[in-house]
């Protein structure tokens, strides 16, 4: 038989590995919810409830919060992540396992929801906060290069909050980036814009008017689904979309010829149109698309 610890090592590295393959948004079916072999013994990483302790294990393996509630609600005011118990009774098994965790400093991961069956992966975290009165556990974000081994995870700090929170406060940057890149892609049935493309792996989700700008809103509106090719043109400005959505290519490009990619890739796309979300009210906003014509005609 495993130990926790021994079991936890594993599950972070597979998670890791995951990461790697399909970007720190994973899927829960089927991949969260089938996690990975062990000496024949299948590790689920995610369960029924939200706080879940594999049938193998002592104590909880992860949290997860559901994409449906407004992700502000798993971020305190102090930089740190919040999870609400199991329920109201304090002393249900799932939330005195998760106390346990709090008390021995175990560290977890934490699947934050984005849109249904899409959750970021934060790991490690630790319970660092119980409060029965509010039943909400406080949770820090910590450096995964202490994840090593038992001795090293349970010798994490408990005292270095400016550390933690700042950790903490980084995730706070990603869940944004993350919502925004999976509304767009989920509005644009995870399809470039331009050339169809289909792979999730290759596509991005883009800002018309670009974040940097003040007008340029986190919003579906405000974003474009596009492949990398696609997208780093269109950020370059080689690549430029008329208000009513038909696409332009820079006119020193058109008198260009570098091989079948410039052609396929990009030329060819003159004169066409964008592919646009079926839903209506999340299609690129006129006053976003003019905008950034603009830009593109005055050659930036």
């Amino acid at each position: 038989m495993f130990s926790d610890a021994t079991i936890r090592s594993y599950a972070f590295s597979w998670l890791a590995d995951q990461v790697a393959i399909h970007g720190d948004v994973l899927p829960r079916r089927p991949l969260l919810e089938q996690g990975f072999n062990l000496n024949g013994e299948r590790v689920p990483m995610v369960g029924a409830q939200g706080i879940f302790k594999p049938r193998i294990m002592s104590t909880p393996l992860s949290i997860f919060s559901s994409p449906n509630g407004p992700y502000s609600d798993a971020l305190s005011d102090d930089g740190f992540l919040l999870y609400k118990y199991r329920g109201i009774n304090p002393n249900h098994r799932d939330n005195v396992g998760l106390r346990n965790a709090y008390k021995q400093r175990i560290p977890l991961v934490y699947f934050l929801g984005i849109v249904p069956n899409r959750h970021l992966a934060v790991w490690p975290v630790y319970i660092i906060g119980d409060d029965p009165r509010s039943l909400t556990f406080k949770v820090a974000v910590d450096d995964q290069k202490l994840i090593k081994n038992e001795t090293s995870a349970l010798a994490v700090a408990e005292t270095d909050l400016a550390r933690r929170s700042y950790l903490s406060t980084t995730v706070r940057q990603r869940l944004h980036q993350s919502v925004f890149r999976e509304k767009v892609l989920l509005a644009y049935r995870t399809s470039c814009a331009f050339c169809h493309l289909k792979h999730r792996e290759l596509l991005d989700a883009a800002h018309i008017i670009p974040d940097r700008e003040p007008e340029g809103l986190p919003i579906v509106t405000n974003g474009l689904a596009l492949c990398k090719l696609h997208h780093a043109a269109f950020d370059a400005f080689m690549i430029g979309v008329r208000p009513d959505g038909v696409i332009e290519i820079r006119h020193d490009l058109l008198a260009e010829f570098d091989g079948p990619v410039l052609q396929h890739g990009i030329i060819n796309l003159h004169g066409t149109k964008i592919i646009s979300p079926i839903q209506k009210d999340l299609r690129p906003g006129k006053q976003f698309l003019e905008w950034r014509y603009e830009k593109f005609l005055n050659g930036n």
